[in-house]
Formats: structure tokens, C-alpha cells, sequence
């Protein structure tokens, strides 16, 4: 077999065709297709991505919707007590959110009747006037006891005149017990659960806190309730 020398190497080489290099247009038009695919199966991604969020969000907006629609259904809570004295009216706003559990106790025993005839059966002027069936006048004793004090006491919170309440001391539904301050009372929540406020008749309560008592703070003449009306509005 015939050597090929190096020169007719050389020489073919030289004659084999050289690849065309790829044009500018070319490249530009590969780079902006890669684009749009890019864009497309990202924009894709997101779409289905986000889809389950948005099914998650819509089940949780219509559970919340059933969740209030009982609501809507529940009696509603009364809201004032009218008190129907043998002075007049004496209404009533009841803190519902501040003592849920007082009011509720206060409004069953209403609907049982329980303050039909009630006697106050304390009046302490410039403090409070009480009624109620409970033989327990701690309250009116510390009070009472501590009247020559208040005029020094440092200034701090004090209650404001014509608070609604009972007392803390533990009792059977049968001994719930009013309060009505007619004063600003330092330390009340220390003797009284307020459970409400007068906001109207407050002449009234006034008009009472002025009969007379005798040495133990109990009227001369029978003062009393004669009816409690709960009412949604007023």
C-alpha cells in the first residue's frame, strides 16, 4: 500500500470545507424563543401553584359564614333593667361584657320574680342605698365605719356615683342583693361585683338616699321594688 506523504496531507486538508459560523439573526431569534418558553412555564407554575391557596381561603370564607349564621338566631341579651320603685323609675345599663356571669345570674333571678317586693332595706346617704333580702350588712358596716376617713384619702380611681351591684360574698340566687351607690366609692370592687350603671332615674335614687332611717340605716317608712323589666332597647 502506497505511504501518503505529509505535503498531500497537507494539501487535502487544506481543501476540506470550513463550517459556516452561526449568523447574528440567528442567535436572536433562539434567545427570545427561550424567553417566551421561560415566561410560559413559569407563568404556568404560578397559576397551579396558587391554586389550592385560593380553594383553602374560599372553604375558610364559607365555613366563617356558617359559623355566624346561628348567630343570627340567638335571643338577644337583654341590655337594661328597668327598676319599677314605689318612686319611680330607676333604669338600668347592664355590663354584659365586664360581668358576664353576675349579669346572668341577675337577669334569672328577674325572670323568676325575685326583686318583686324587694324592701331597701339600707340607705346610707352621700353611699349607697341597698335592697335586698340578705341579713349580711358587712358592706354597709365597712363603710359606714371608714365615712370619717374619706374625706383624707389620697386621690386615686374612685368610683363614680350610680353604679349597679351586688355584693361578693358568696349567696344563693335567693339572696341576690342591690347596690346603688350614690357617691364616688373608693376601693368598690373590694365589697361590690358592678354589674351595671343608672342612666336615668337618677333623681330617683337621689330622692331615696333622702329618707329618713333610723340609728341602723334602715327607713322609716317602706321603700321598695316593686318590678325589674329586662329590655333589649330602650
Amino acid at each position: 500500500m502506497a505511504r501518503i506523504k505529509p505535503q498531500a496531507l497537507l494539501q487535502q486538508s487544506k481543501k476540506k470545507k470550513v463550517p459556516r459560523s452561526i449568523s447574528i439573526p440567528t442567535i436572536a431569534l433562539y434567545s427570545v424563543v427561550t424567553v417566551v418558553l421561560v415566561f410560559f412555564l413559569f407563568a404556568t407554575y404560578r397559576h397551579w401553584s396558587q391554586r389550592p391557596i385560593m380553594q383553602t381561603d374560599e372553604g375558610t370564607s364559607n365555613f366563617q359564614v356558617e359559623g355566624d349564621f346561628p348567630d343570627s338566631k340567638k335571643p338577644d341579651v337583654p341590655r337594661y333593667a328597668i327598676f319599677n320603685t314605689s318612686k319611680g323609675l330607676i333604669t338600668a345599663e347592664l355590663y354584659k361584657e365586664g360581668s358576664p356571669e353576675i349579669v346572668d345570674e341577675f337577669i334569672d333571678a328577674c325572670q323568676k320574680g325575685h326583686f318583686k317586693g324587694m324592701l331597701f332595706q339600707r340607705v346610707v346617704k352621700h353611699f349607697v342605698i341597698q335592697g335586698g333580702n340578705s341579713e349580711n350588712h358587712d358592706v354597709i358596716e365597712d363603710w359606714t365605719s371608714r365615712e370619717k376617713h374619706y374625706n383624707q384619702l389620697e386621690n386615686r380611681l374612685k368610683h363614680e356615683a350610680f353604679m349597679l351591684g351586688t355584693s361578693n360574698t358568696k349567696h344563693d340566687k335567693e339572696e341576690f342583693d342591690i347596690f346603688i351607690t350614690t357617691a364616688p366609692i373608693p376601693d368598690l370592687n373590694a365589697k361590690l361585683n358592678v354589674f351595671g350603671r343608672v342612666i336615668k332615674g337618677e333623681d330617683i335614687v337621689q330622692e331615696i338616699e333622702e329618707v329618713d332611717t333610723d340609728e341602723h340605716y334602715r327607713p322609716k317608712s317602706r321603700i321598695g321594688i316593686i318590678d325589674v323589666t329586662l329590655k333589649q332597647k330602650i
